[in-house]
């Protein structure tokens, strides 16, 4: 097996042959489709119900109409969630989870747990480090 070539029980194909940096490995493939800050947060409330846009713009904090729009475009161009529009006027527009998209929420639901049970360790940990950080800055001018 190669360097950078990665198993997982259950599949036994090489999922990054020579580094992650290949566009065509599919876990880098993954990560560009879901590691920008708002597609999974997107993902995650589609998938309790389907939800018009403005509704979803006023339930997420600070994304800008464009950002959510280009996110929702690129979600639904990549599979995972599906939109209709309803000829009415104006138009009513809303998005729902594609079954794509709930097979992706289910793979990450374990990183989903684990931020919810740990993310007050990680806070402690940049604390830590925060005050070792700014204690060594004042020693070393």
């Amino acid at each position: 097996m190669q360097d950078g070539t990665f198993l997982s029980p259950g599949h036994l194909q090489e999922t990054c042959t020579g580094n992650a940096n290949v566009r065509d490995c599919p876990t880098r493939q993954l990560l560009d489709l879901i590691g920008d800050k708002w597609s999974v947060l997107i993902l995650l409330l589609l998938g309790r119900e389907e939800t018009r846009f403005s509704r979803l713009k006023q339930r997420i904090e600070g994304i800008s109409q464009k950002m959510l729009s280009q996110t929702l475009r690129s979600l639904e161009r990549d599979g995972l969630v599906t939109r209709h529009a309803v000829a009415t006027v104006p138009v009513t527009v809303s998005y729902r989870i594609a079954p794509l998209g709930r097979e992706l929420i289910a793979a990450l639901q374990l990183m989903i747990d684990w931020a919810e049970t740990r993310m007050s360790d990680v806070a402690e940990a940049q604390r830590a480090f925060d005050q070792r950080a700014s204690g060594a800055a004042t020693r070393f001018p």
